[in-house]
């Protein structure tokens, strides 16, 4: 059996998958900086600070691959961001490489490419247009992957993840959403497909108003059974009470972009 770490296991992402992920991989280590209030005896727990390079070379002992979650997932404070989302990425990649981890799935995020506008439809060759230090922290995330994917052999798979949740709660939220299943059917690509090596896929269901042309996953066989139709109109309803936010409306990273934004509003849509 695949032995499989994930790390971000007691957050909301790594709460879904504790439950989904033990079906396709029983062999399965959890970890973050405290166990799940609710771990069970039957799951193993090992506790970790990312930026603990030792912590996360013990984490990462006997595993055959590692879906890589944990970090800051909101932007926050440099000293945080640093921390949390480089150096332990860092440490985890390095890990891996030590450890003889074969794969290693890592979450990235839509904010890599938040700057670019709503009516823009991106591939994974778009350059990347972070919206905050959160963003930044991913795109560092997605070159890391690539180096030590080429450097060292390690077969990395990166997910430009929208928003994971049981439904589209907004209208930004009926282009990006993913549905849990097809999260793991993802994850499964990055842990067991026999030809990748490296590759970027956009971590989004069959979304009929998506921004992101997902060519890469549907060529490596992925098939969501997730469509953010079906939630229409509860997002709807949920933006009307949604305060007005004419930069976060305009790009495809939403409040993020907005988020402490000084920028020339105009002129980057002039670009646009």
């Amino acid at each position: 059996m695949t032995r499989v770490l994930l790390t971000g296991a007691s957050g909301g992402v790594g709460t879904r998958l504790r439950k989904l992920l033990p079906a396709h991989y029983p062999q399965l280590r959890l970890s973050d900086l405290q166990p799940p209030t609710d771990l069970r005896s039957d799951e193993e727990f090992v506790a970790a600070d990312l930026a603990d390079a030792a912590a996360v070379e013990r984490m990462a002992e006997g595993m055959d691959a590692i879906i890589h979650f944990g970090a800051f997932s909101v932007e926050g404070p440099w000293d945080t961001i640093l921390n949390a989302n480089i150096v332990g990425t860092y440490n985890l990649f390095e890990a891996a490489r030590r450890q003889g981890v074969k794969r290693v799935v890592f979450a990235s995020s839509n904010h890599v490419v938040g700057f670019y506008p709503r009516d823009q439809r991106i591939n994974t060759e778009a350059t990347a247009l972070p919206d905050t230090l959160y963003g930044v922290s991913k795109t560092f995330g997605e070159g890391l992957a690539a180096f030590y994917a080429h450097k060292f052999g390690l077969r990395v798979l990166c997910l430009r993840i929208g928003n994971i949740n049981e439904q589209a709660l907004d209208l930004r939220h009926l282009s990006i959403w993913l549905k849990p299943e097809d999260l793991v059917q993802l994850i499964r690509i990055g842990v067991e497909h026999p030809d990748l090596n490296y590759e970027i896929f956009y971590g989004v269901s069959d979304n009929v108003r998506g921004w992101w042309d997902n060519a890469n996953a549907y060529r490596y066989g992925y098939k969501p059974s997730g469509e953010s139709e079906d939630f229409v109109q509860m997002a709807l309803e949920g933006q009307v009470a949604k305060p007005a936010d004419p930069v976060g409306d305009y790009f495809q990273g939403g409040p993020f972009c907005s988020q402490g934004f000084q920028g020339d509003f105009e002129r980057l849509k002039q670009r646009d």
